[in-house]
């Protein structure tokens, strides 16, 4: 007979749920830690970022604006969008969490790009739903492998694009032909949370399709270019209805005012994104080209990152490099967790950084 539970028990399929895990943020002892384990920004925030999180530290104690009025106000003035279709997050985190506990649930699937963000299927699995992990093609996500995996029971697809952590990313048309063979009953998900790093004459973000769509929603962040990761924030861009749908699910109060007003500096700050951005475009192709000549091919990524492969035999294999690295302090991501036991992520950093690692990574290669 089997034994009666003895304590809270919770939902089906919660305990098979693989927690997320972060990057490293710790370096041995008494080394300096070169942090490029997780996408964060090189340059750090906006100064007038900093100044208006700081200018709120005395009203804390006052609930925030449970809108975020004015941030999505000077959103839809830099992207020439309706704030009414706007929703904000505590990070885009919370605005995939929000879809998928709105439209998903149990008995529907959600399918994501099999080397995609973890959180979706985590998300997909939290609600009860079935993750469906869509194989890729040349380590970017396949249209027709989307539309051929599509059935009764999808409810959700989630496209990262530019994609975490291969880098690589659909043109504006493949994104256009993925949505035109999808049910008019199934949400199509953008995650462009590294939009404006890439600089291809072919990709959009997802604005055009949302405003021609009913079923398509674009999520972004405030973590990687504005680097505002800590705060927590996000935003998606929506049909009316589907914002309507996420404003009655999400918390009242669920974006702290500090993060608000840093988040509306960091919008205005267009000087400071714009170094940002110069920045990536120096340093991304300059590490690429030195891990390349060390014939370690990393992926086309247009992100603030690279995806290097490391060769098999365990002298040089990507845990051998990881390990190397670690004892010098570099903390880069393991990608395991991602079904890329054979690579590694490796931040874009300072230029000092970009030197240091490309160094350690020769020495490596020339054990």
């Amino acid at each position: 007979m089997t034994e009666p539970a003895t304590g809270p028990v919770p939902g089906p399929g919660i305990l098979d749920i693989s927690p997320y895990i972060g990057g490293e943020s710790q370096a041995p002892v008494g080394v300096r830690p070169i942090r490029l384990a997780s996408n964060e920004s090189a340059l750090g925030p906006s100064a007038k970022a900093v100044a208006a999180y700081r200018a709120l530290a005395g009203d804390i104690h006052r609930y925030p604006d449970g809108s975020a009025a004015e941030l999505r106000a000077a959103l839809g003035r830099h992207h020439k969008l309706d704030p009414e279709r706007i929703v904000c997050g505590a990070g885009s985190d919370e605005l995939i969490s929000l879809l998928l506990r709105a439209y998903a649930g149990q008995g529907s699937e959600v399918l994501y790009s099999r080397h995609g963000f973890l959180m979706y299927p985590i998300g997909a699995q939290a609600v009860g739903a079935t993750p469906v992990a869509v194989p890729e093609r040349d380590l970017t996500a396949d249209v027709e492998g989307f539309l051929a995996r599509v059935t009764e029971h999808t409810r959700l697809v989630f496209v990262a694009n530019p994609n975490n952590p291969t880098g690589t990313y659909l043109s504006s048309a493949e994104l256009a032909r993925l949505h035109a063979g999808l049910p008019s009953n199934v949400v199509l998900a953008i995650d462009a949370a590294y939009a404006e790093f890439v600089n291809r004459n072919d990709y959009e973000p997802g604005i055009a399709l949302v405003n021609r769509a009913e079923n398509v929603v674009m999520l972004r962040t405030f973590s990687k270019i504005h680097a505002l990761a800590g705060l927590r924030l996000g935003w998606a861009y929506c049909p009316p209805a589907i914002a309507d749908v996420l404003n009655r699910i999400r918390g009242p109060f669920n974006v702290s005012s500090p993060a608000i007003a840093a988040g509306i500096a960091a919008v205005e700050d267009v000087e400071a994104v714009a170094r940002a951005r110069a920045h990536n475009d120096k340093w991304q192709p300059w590490l690429s080209a030195k891990l390349a000549a060390l014939g370690l091919e990393p992926t086309s990524s247009v992100g603030n990152f690279v995806l290097p492969r490391f060769p098999d035999e365990p002298r040089h294999n990507a845990e051998a490099a990881h390990d190397f690295l670690h004892a010098r302090g570099i903390l880069v991501r393991k990608m395991g967790g991602y079904g890329l036991p054979h690579c590694l992520r490796i931040t874009i950093g300072t230029g000092e950084e970009m030197e240091i690692v490309a160094a350690a990574l020769a020495e490596f290669m020339a054990r």
